[in-house]
């Protein structure tokens, strides 16, 4: 069973479009049209965390670059975060921060989000779904990443 996560807001992979059935275009250029690439960059928050209490505070920075041909926007997110214990989230939602940014061919978006674990070691993974200008929705996966408390070697 999932539990409601407890996020707050301040890799690289290629999407996967929608076909739709009245679109002519080939896959090739379907493919090429259609194209969002994501970015993590994750950071433990220290200063935030309660390690006695079990509560890590995590940060992860995404960059979302529109490599395709058509403007796109960002309606929608899913994350699937998953402890060291086997505790699921999930966190649905629209957009990111607040916003549901546009991107033109060529343009990104970066923006810092984060999330709570009861273990210092997490992993997390999610897609965004996106619309483009002429109407085809497609996904933009997340692929698996991981948060984790850094280690002092002596």
């Amino acid at each position: 069973m999932t539990q409601p996560a407890q996020a707050w807001h301040t890799g690289t992979l290629a999407c996967t479009p929608a076909i739709r059935p009245d679109r002519t275009l080939t896959r090739m250029e379907h493919d090429n049209a259609y194209r969002v690439e994501v970015d993590v960059a994750t950071r433990y928050l220290d200063r935030q965390s309660e390690p006695e209490r079990s509560r890590f505070v995590f940060a992860y920075t995404i960059d979302l670059h529109n490599t395709g041909s058509v403007p796109a926007q960002l309606v929608a997110r899913h994350w699937v975060i998953t402890d060291a214990n086997g505790k699921v989230q999930e966190v649905v939602g629209e957009g990111v921060i607040g916003q549901q940014p546009w991107l033109q061919p060529g343009e990104h978006f970066r923006y810092t989000s984060g999330a709570v674990l009861e273990t210092d070691l997490g992993l997390m993974q999610g897609s965004y779904a996106m619309l483009a200008e002429d109407g085809t929705e497609f996904e933009a996966p997340v692929p698996v990443f991981a948060l984790t408390v850094p280690r002092t070697l002596h």
